[in-house]
């Protein structure tokens, strides 16, 4: 390591985190609990109840939500566009100036090393307003608006939570040549193998089973196409986790189960014979260390993230893309006999790094190194899975 900067060593960083879905939360801290233990670390997030366990030294801060209403917003000024360069930016909002004095106060205070965004743009961009390097979380999606694009452009480093081969065609060189990939980052649960999991379920060995999953970020699948998978398949069990969205037509048969909420969701994905899912950055990497066929249908987010992690996904032969789900027996019959055709396992595990937290917070260390060095010209990054 090359002389730092005094304390920049020990100096914190801060990580402001987005409290929808699950995700966002999971994966900070992974980052958090894999960086070394000197290192103290501050969530920023509106919720302190979706975290994991976390090490000594890692803190919760809790902030107002920086989307959502909550009752002493004004209105009158919402006649006012948006700057392009901001994404949620609105006028009045007592909660808003709450979150950010109580951040622009904290980089004042503790002189943080570095702080990492997952995901805003007008957090990012604060933190460099405000003299701090940035880390921005790479998400798929159409994000060549100017907001991300101020967010990415002025980041010392980017963080992209999934593997290399998942890179969108349109990412420009100079974006990827400061990325750190690390695939599987806060998806690095056990998954069981097939005949544990099924064990644990009461499943035979032979049952066929396919297992529909939403994440939790939407409001998540209609009940009626499942009910018609169901029918189409009549000798195989089909469970559905998370949120469904019912439907007062959907004639569901006996060999449907919504189980909604459940601990254990990887004892399903372990066990299934066929899974059809979302594209949510966790529920994608379980599914792709399991290695099961996958019918990949998007929900819908911002910035068309999830179609276009779909579209990647089966570019690397990992999935097969719909763009929603099939809506008769005969397209759910092609579906299914195309997803099994298609199905690679090893393409699926190819994508998934052995240890995804401990490359991120190497990377993230040399990346510090490098930025509070006294030595004017810095060499460039190693790649962070050289010694992994």
């Amino acid at each position: 390591m090359r002389d730092l900067a005094p304390a920049a060593t020990d100096r914190p960083i801060g990580y402001f985190v987005h409290h929808q879905g699950r995700g966002h939360a999971v994966r900070a801290a992974a980052v958090a609990n894999a960086l070394p233990s000197s290192r103290p670390v501050t969530l920023f997030c509106a919720r302190d109840d979706v975290f994991p366990l976390l090490r000594r030294g890692v803190t919760v801060c809790t902030l107002p939500s920086l989307f959502e209403r909550r009752g002493d917003e004004a209105t009158g000024m919402d006649w006012v566009p948006t700057p392009q360069t901001a994404h949620c930016a609105p006028l009045g909002w007592p909660g808003i100036r709450t979150a950010m004095a109580t951040l622009a106060g904290w980089f004042q205070a503790a002189d943080p090393v570095l702080m990492i965004s997952d995901v805003s743009a007008e957090v990012a961009q604060l933190a460099r307003l405000c003299s701090v390097p940035h880390v921005a979380v790479l998400q798929h999606g159409d994000r060549s608006d100017p907001g991300h694009r101020a967010a990415y452009d002025g980041a010392a480093g980017l963080l992209a939570p999934f593997a290399r081969a998942l890179a969108q065609p349109d990412w420009p060189a100079e974006m990827l040549a400061k990325t750190c990939f690390a695939g599987g980052l806060g998806a690095e649960a056990d998954m069981p193998p097939r005949s544990e999991a099924r064990r644990r379920l009461g499943l035979g060995p032979d049952t066929p089973l396919a297992v529909a999953l939403s994440g939790g970020g939407g409001s998540g699948m209609a009940a009626a196409p499942l009910g018609i998978a169901a029918r189409t398949f009549p000798q195989m069990q089909w469970v559905s986790l998370g949120e469904v969205q019912r439907d007062w037509h959907a004639t569901e048969p006996a060999n449907l189960n919504h189980l909604g909420w459940v601990d254990g969701a990887v004892d399903w994905i372990a066990a299934a014979d066929l899974v059809v899912a979302s594209t949510g950055n966790t529920t994608c990497q379980q599914i792709l260390t399991a290695g099961v066929p996958w019918i990949a249908v998007p929900e819908w987010r911002y910035f068309d993230e999830q179609v276009a992690k779909a579209r990647a996904l089966a570019a690397a032969g990992a999935a097969l893309h719909l763009p929603h789900l099939p809506s008769s027996a005969h397209a759910w019959r092609d579906a299914v006999a195309a997803a099994r055709a298609a199905h690679d396992p090893t393409r699926q595990h190819a994508l998934c790094d052995a240890a995804p937290a401990a490359i991120a917070a190497r990377w993230l260390e040399t990346l510090i190194d490098r930025l509070w060095s006294e030595t004017a010209a810095a060499p460039a990054l190693e790649d962070p899975h050289a010694a992994s």
